[in-house]
């Protein structure tokens, strides 16, 4: 199993966000996460909360080897041509190392307390996939157009090529099997998802990959996990995990504090192993 650890930068401070994530480097784990959010979910919703893309920046110059995402992006916040350059440009800072994870967005508080505008379900999906492809193509160092229903490109370039190539793995975060998991079985390379019926969700996603002409197994499974519970319940959680063929965990920062995630890497962590 490959892990990577939330960071959960809300109510933290730049110190101890990076402390963190340096944390999780020395330990092991293969990445780090932030989400993209811009106020705070947990805790004093007036309290501090890093925007989640510039926090990349500076998490891969500070950082030699753990990789970098948000967990995830929502589509609606950025163009997607907007979007395409920060995460290139996080790719050269951190020297190939950030993972383009992105979602249709579902903070419709936050949406409207900032400006955003907070299309329909429906909508969000659609331009989601539109945002992938126009991602796939300015990440591409190639002149390009694009003609969609939300966005579109008329002979862009977008300079340097990402240090990942043909561009850093995409990401999507979903769990809606209508909309949702579709457009994962035809776009992501890895998927992120939560919740039970997992079988049922990966029916979706590997026939709409097989009905789009793609290999379901080239898509990574990843899924989260609660340590909090007692460590025999996070080790039976772990393996139902491996049952649904699930490579990659990204472990939540538990809320008994660093303690916890120190008994988790020195007890737990080297008994599951690399996949």
């Amino acid at each position: 199993m490959r892990f990577g650890l939330d960071v959960a930068q809300h109510q933290l401070t730049w110190d101890e966000i990076l402390g963190r994530t340096r944390l999780a480097e020395e330990a092991g784990f293969e990445g780090a996460w932030v989400f993209d959010h811009f106020t705070a979910l947990y805790g004093d919703p007036d309290g501090p909360c890093l925007e989640g893309w510039t926090l990349l920046a500076a998490l891969g110059a500070a950082t030699e080897r753990i990789r970098l995402g948000t967990l995830v992006t929502g589509m609606t916040y950025r163009h997607p041509s907007l979007l395409a350059t920060e995460v290139v440009t996080v790719d050269h800072v951190s020297g190939g190392r950030v993972e383009c994870a992105v979602g249709a967005a579902w903070n419709g508080d936050e949406h409207r307390e900032l400006g955003f505008g907070y299309p329909s379900v429906l909508e969000r999906a659609e331009r989601l996939e539109e945002g992938v492809e126009v991602l796939r193509l300015l990440m591409s160092g190639e002149r390009v157009s694009f003609e969609g229903r939300y966005f579109g490109l008329r002979n862009a370039l977008y300079r340097p090529v990402p240090v990942q190539r043909p561009h850093p793995p995409i990401w999507i975060g979903a769990s809606g099997r209508e909309l949702m998991l579709p457009i994962v079985g035809r776009q992501a390379d890895a998927w992120h998802t939560w919740g039970g019926r997992y079988a049922e969700k990966w029916d979706v996603v590997r026939r709409a990959a097989e009905d789009a002409g793609r290999d379901p197994g080239s898509i990574v499974r990843a899924s989260s996990l609660s340590i909090s519970e007692p460590w025999d319940e996070v080790r039976r959680a772990v393996d139902a995990h491996v049952a649904n063929g699930v490579k990659y965990l990204v472990v939540d920062w538990p809320s008994e504090g660093r303690g916890r995630l120190e008994e988790f890497i020195e007890q737990v962590m080297p008994e599951l192993g690399p996949a």
